[in-house]
């Protein structure tokens, strides 16, 4: 795996194939994918966080059942640009798919994504489009922003 930049990315990825986005968080990693043609992204999975080797279990699975060709890691910046913890907490899970992954996951090339606003976004939009009561919207947020990261990263490799 290498953290790459998005031309760089552009450069590696293959015509056709999926990605796969993650939102990490401290309970929870929303997940979600592209179709082949990379134009849609939809929400997978949100999978609770547990011991680091099974959530990177977990995620190779996933990866692999997709054919997954790269991972959009989202990176919750402040609302200035500027990094705090969170980043640095996102920053390092996603050095831990590297170092302590299993191989197919460790070798999917990683872009970060700014998610700023992503989760309010999709909450809103959840209680406002859908009068989605808060019970089935935690079970849902985090796979819905992981495809809300996707959708901006897929936007910018247009």
């Amino acid at each position: 795996m290498a953290i790459v930049e998005l031309d760089e990315l552009r450069a590696k990825l293959p015509r056709e194939g999926r990605l796969m986005a993650l939102d990490v968080g401290s309970k929870t990693v929303g997940v979600a994918t592209s179709d082949v043609l990379r134009s849609l992204a939809t929400p997978l999975a949100t999978l609770k966080r547990s011991k680091l080797a099974a959530d990177l279990a977990a995620l190779a699975e996933l990866a692999r059942k997709h054919e997954a060709r790269a991972l959009v890691v989202g990176l919750p910046l402040n609302m200035d640009g500027t990094e705090g913890p969170r980043c640095q907490s996102v920053r390092q899970f996603a050095a831990n798919l590297e170092r302590h992954g299993p191989p197919a996951l460790a070798a999917l090339p990683v872009l970060f994504q700014d998610e700023r606003l992503s989760t309010a976004a999709v909450t809103r939009g959840m209680i406002e489009d859908y009068d989605m009561s808060r019970a089935k919207r935690a079970d849902r947020v985090d796979a819905a922003a992981a495809a809300w990261i996707l959708e901006s990263a897929l936007a910018r490799l247009r």
